[in-house]
């Protein structure tokens, strides 16, 4: 099969970390074209000052026009809870067609509800170019890449596969960093190992791309592993954990949790593919703080 073929296949991949949020974005070139995919890019925010600026993204984008790429796809692996999307600010000025996991609605809708959006605002994906169901394929040039739907952490989270690198998005962390909490609505810590398991099936050899790393224990940040670091070494659901125990461990370990400092501002944003929240008559945008609500 072509997707299997294509896994023989070694993508360029760079990555962008935000230390604002400890988040990896990621530009990933088709080793036999000039095009291109961008992973999980970040818009910056001063939350305190409500202020938004762009500096992340256009690190990106003159990464694009120095090596003369061609962007086929803005990849959101799922709706960040503690970041936020550049990609609209990054399509405007580079192309290309932005795209998520089809259970967008099901996120849409729960937080349409919890930010108390009202009819104006569409729960049906629309805000996104395409929507991928499990096992979907698209192109980046002669690239066949997949989608891989991994619900857990959210219900609309994808891994993506891109010859031999996959984004996992949330779902895992480094080998000694672990993996997502599944504890936001629609969350299930159930849900995760077995996505998690789907993850740990590809390959051995397959390059796992982190959306974030906080550097255990004080460690420099990293970003790449493999399937086979990950299933030897990974705390959570390395050496042959069971489900059962994996459950157990992430369901107390998130009870004592913080929110995610960017919650608010990210989730009213990212549901919106990247877009701010429209303007009133005056031409203000806002943000709502839902009270003893998430």
């Amino acid at each position: 099969m072509k997707d299997q073929t294509d896994t023989l296949l070694h993508p360029e991949v760079t990555g962008f970390f935000d230390p604002a949020t400890n988040t990896i974005s990621y530009v990933v070139k088709d080793p036999g074209s000039n095009a291109c995919a961008i992973v999980d890019s970040v818009m910056d925010i001063d939350y305190a000052a409500g202020r938004i600026s762009y500096d992340h993204a256009d690190e990106i984008i003159a990464f694009v026009r120095q090596n003369d790429l061609s962007v086929d796809w803005l990849i959101e692996t799922h709706v960040h809870a503690d970041h936020l999307s550049a990609a609209p600010y990054i399509q405007a000025q580079l192309g290309g067609k932005l795209g998520i996991g089809a259970k967008i609605t099901v996120v849409q809708d729960t937080f349409g509800k919890v930010f108390n959006e009202g009819t104006e605002f569409q729960r049906d994906g629309s805000q996104f170019d395409r929507l991928f169901e499990d096992g979907d394929t698209y192109e980046v040039g002669g690239m066949t890449c997949r989608a891989i739907h991994t619900p857990g952490h959210t219900p609309a989270c994808m891994t993506h596969v891109m010859g031999d690198a996959a984004f996992v998005g949330d779902t895992l962390f480094m080998p000694d960093g672990g993996s997502a909490r599944a504890d936001f609505p629609g969350g299930d810590a159930g849900e995760l190992f077995d996505s998690i398991q789907k993850v740990l099936a590809l390959p051995d050899e397959t390059r796992l791309f982190m959306c974030h790393d906080y550097g255990p224990g004080g460690r420099e940040i990293l970003w790449e592993t493999s399937v086979a670091e990950e299933k030897a070494h990974n705390i959570h659901v390395g050496g042959g954990k069971t489900k059962e125990e994996f459950v157990k461990f992430r369901t107390e370990r998130d009870a004592g949790l913080e929110m995610p400092k960017l919650i608010i501002p990210s989730l009213q944003v990212n549901m919106r593919a990247g877009e701010l929240p429209p303007a009133d008559a005056d031409g203000k945008r806002f943000l709502k703080v839902p009270i003893n609500t998430l």
